[in-house]
């Protein structure tokens, strides 16, 4: 080999060593210097942890101071309800008749002066004598016309006999009985202002075949379907056997409301027979 190609050769060398020496001073600086990048991202994360924990922590009081003002927007919101439902109950109560289910017969008083709000001509098809006017009190009516109809259904024919009764009718009527019966005419018929016919919700039902006889009622068809049937309806017997003000009177019907009548049905009682503050509780519902 030739002097001067030994020279470049280890020219090469040289150079060869060079680089692996600067590339590894190279390596070892880059490794330093991803070495402090690290530390300092460390740092970062730490400090980022740090930062999340409080959120998460202000995100949990957050969360707990919302959830009580919704509780209390709902408990707000609550008490409005409950204010609006005492508003329209006091205002359908106002607009609702307080003598309707109010104990009349030798109890309570109505005076010469009262008149139902509004009332109707029945139906010459739901009354026995079609030359009288008889007369029910309006909201009343729908109440007797499906009874009747249902009834009709069945083959039974109900027919008013007698229904609203002004002061001085009852007055006139009571004076004709007790010419004829004395002092016994107080066991059947009412004074002026104790007759529940002056509230307009009351009717005194015949049917065929006994001629327009209230007195036979009893023992008809009509009668044992009112028995089991009426209080459907809203209508109850109002003087059943036994009563403490008149004699049994089973054709004298009166109309108390659904909810009344149902409840009566199903406890086995009469109208009469239980605390006037119990039934004022149903006024509302009279007519729903």
């Amino acid at each position: 080999m030739w002097w001067w190609q030994e020279k470049e050769k280890d020219a090469l060398r040289t150079t060869y060593e060079y680089q692996l020496q600067t590339q590894g001073a190279d390596a070892a600086s880059t490794t330093l210097a991803l070495t402090k990048d690290k530390e300092v991202l460390q740092a970062k994360i730490e400090d980022l942890s740090e930062t999340i924990f409080e959120l998460t922590g202000d995100r949990d009081g957050l969360q707990d101071s919302l959830e009580k003002e919704q509780e209390k927007v709902g408990a707000i919101e609550k008490q409005v309800g409950n204010a609006i439902k005492t508003v329209n109950v006091l205002d359908k109560l106002s607009k609702t008749d307080e003598e309707l289910l109010q104990k009349y017969s030798k109890v309570y008083f109505l005076n010469e002066h009262y008149i139902p709000s509004k009332l109707s001509s029945i139906k010459k098809a739901y009354v026995y004598d079609e030359s009288r006017d008889h007369k029910l009190h309006a909201q009343v009516m729908p109440f007797f016309e499906e009874m009747a109809e249902d009834a009709l259904a069945s083959d039974i024919k109900l027919y008013a006999s007698s229904a609203y009764r002004s002061f001085d009718e009852q007055s006139a009527l009571k004076n004709a009985y007790t010419t004829t019966y004395g002092s016994g005419a107080n066991t059947f018929s009412a004074d002026q202002g104790y007759s529940e016919h002056q509230l307009g919700t009351t009717i005194d039902f015949v049917t065929t075949g006994i001629q327009g006889n209230i007195d036979g009622f009893e023992n008809t068809p009509a009668f044992t379907w009112m028995v089991e049937n009426a209080y459907k309806y809203g209508f109850v017997l109002s003087y059943p056997k036994g009563n403490a003000y008149y004699v049994y009177e089973p054709w004298h019907w009166r109309f108390v409301g659904e909810d009344l009548a149902r409840k009566l049905h199903k406890d086995g009682t009469f109208f009469y027979d239980i605390d006037q503050r119990d039934i004022n509780e149903y006024l509302i519902s009279i007519f729903d």
